[in-house]
């Protein structure tokens, strides 16, 4: 039986790879954090539908890249229903995970493996944790706006169309 730890290095994966990764993807992070050999990027990026939705990279290099979509402020409404809610769409997305932070907020993830993460499986999974909350948006509504009302979009392009367009064919029905 061969110790395939002993046999094989460990993939490396740090800060520098994701930056120059998020760079080939267009993406532009608006603040940077280390803290005990963690780092994370902060992103606002544009759904087809959603606009201006936190997206946080973290990098563990002992374990893994996460892609950390903030779905909506703090739930205030029935917890159980939310629950409920989150569990359903944990059964109903495939490759993402939903989950409460610390301070009540919903978030979307998806976990990538320090040993298979690539560029092009970041990108796929920005783009993936940003089609399902653009999937999400009549539901999440009246988690994010009083009273529920989508506002109408801004009046300027996309940040990120370039991401949607590479990702289109691979995200499956929810390429839109």
């Amino acid at each position: 039986m061969i110790d395939r730890a002993a046999a094989e290095p460990a993939r490396r994966v740090g800060a520098p790879e994701v930056e120059t990764w998020l760079r080939d993807l267009g993406l532009e992070p608006l603040a940077r954090s280390q803290r005990d050999g963690v780092t994370s990027w902060d992103l606002l990026l544009d759904g087809r539908r959603r606009f201006d939705v936190p997206v946080t990279v973290i990098c563990d290099p002992s374990l893994a890249v996460i892609v950390w979509l903030h779905l909506a402020p703090p739930i205030g409404d029935s917890v159980r229903a939310s629950y409920r809610r989150l569990l359903r769409w944990n059964d109903e997305f495939p490759f993402v995970k939903f989950a409460l932070a610390p301070d009540e907020r919903p978030v979307l993830t998806v976990e990538l493996p320090i040993e298979s993460v690539d560029g092009d499986a970041l990108g796929l999974a920005i783009a993936r944790v940003l089609a399902v909350a653009d999937v999400l948006l009549d539901e999440t509504a009246a988690w994010l706006w009083i009273g529920g009302k989508v506002p109408p979009p801004p009046a300027r392009e996309r940040r990120n169309e370039a991401l949607f367009a590479r990702y289109r064919d691979r995200l499956g029905e929810l390429g839109g």
